[in-house]
């Protein structure tokens, strides 16, 4: 959906759930001496300002990162992702999953970035020169590449969902992208709303079957009043070792802050 700008959202509660466990996946994956593969469906631009009048407007950020990153250790990748956003933004700059994984990654890995909207992909591409950076169909770029080479590696699937059809697209996607590179870890980030929209997706999800898979959830208190959104949701296909167990954690420290 080309509305659609992350810019009102960043550093949200979601953003939290996404970016913590996304990085803690990068950081196992990096611990072995092999390169890897990087995909992302729906990149956004990358590198986000917090005091800008988008994240403002909602406080979406003030209620999500503000609030969380205590919750990391210094040494958590995530949190030197946001620290290597800020030596290059300053102190209100919070990262994308984009700079997650430049930060992260190795320069023998392999980045590959979709983004169809202009405003975005120009973004993209001003914040981190050097890397693939596509203005294509994600899916349809992911589906074109599986299995990438190098084959060990990890797409990150990350529609804003504001098309209804992607309810049912996605687990779809990850079926087929599942099949096409059965070795490949593949995340996929969806909302948890109050209209129970995200019912059909999980349903699709379960339904695939997927023997190493894993649906990890939280909830959270709405953003402000009358706001959709009340939780987050990974469907992770080959997590790696130890993910869910970073899951489990993260979901004690979400549980806390329910009313």
């Amino acid at each position: 959906m080309l509305s659609y700008q992350h810019a009102y959202h960043a550093g949200n509660l979601a953003d939290v759930h996404k970016h913590a466990l996304l990085a803690e996946a990068l950081d196992y994956l990096v611990q072995k001496p092999k390169p890897l593969s990087y995909i992302e469906t729906h990149a956004g631009r990358a590198l986000y300002d917090l005091s800008g009048t988008e994240a403002t407007k909602t406080g979406e950020a003030a209620q999500g990162i503000r609030r969380a990153e205590p919750w990391f250790a210094p040494d958590h990748p995530y949190r030197r992702a946001l620290e290597a956003a800020r030596a290059r933004g300053g102190s209100a700059a919070y990262p994308g999953s984009p700079l997650i994984a430049r930060t992260l990654l190795r320069p023998e890995d392999s980045l590959t970035l979709a983004e169809l909207h202009p405003q975005e992909e120009a973004a993209l591409r001003a914040a981190l020169p050097g890397v693939t950076v596509k203005k294509a169909d994600g899916p349809a770029l992911a589906l074109s590449m599986a299995p990438p080479e190098p084959r060990r590696g990890l797409i990150l699937v990350d529609p804003s969902y504001e098309v209804k059809t992607e309810w049912r697209q996605m687990p779809k996607l990850v079926g087929q992208l599942h099949r096409k590179w059965p070795v490949g870890v593949i995340l996929l980030w969806y909302p948890i709303l109050a209209s129970g929209a995200h019912r059909e997706l999980t349903r699709g999800l379960d339904a695939l079957g997927i023997t190493d898979a894993i649906r990890h959830e939280v909830r959270f208190p709405p953003a402000r009043e009358g706001h959709g959104m009340q939780g987050s949701g990974l469907y992770a296909v080959n997590p790696p070792w130890g993910w869910d167990a970073a899951a489990a954690r993260l979901a004690k420290r979400f549980a806390a802050l329910r009313p």
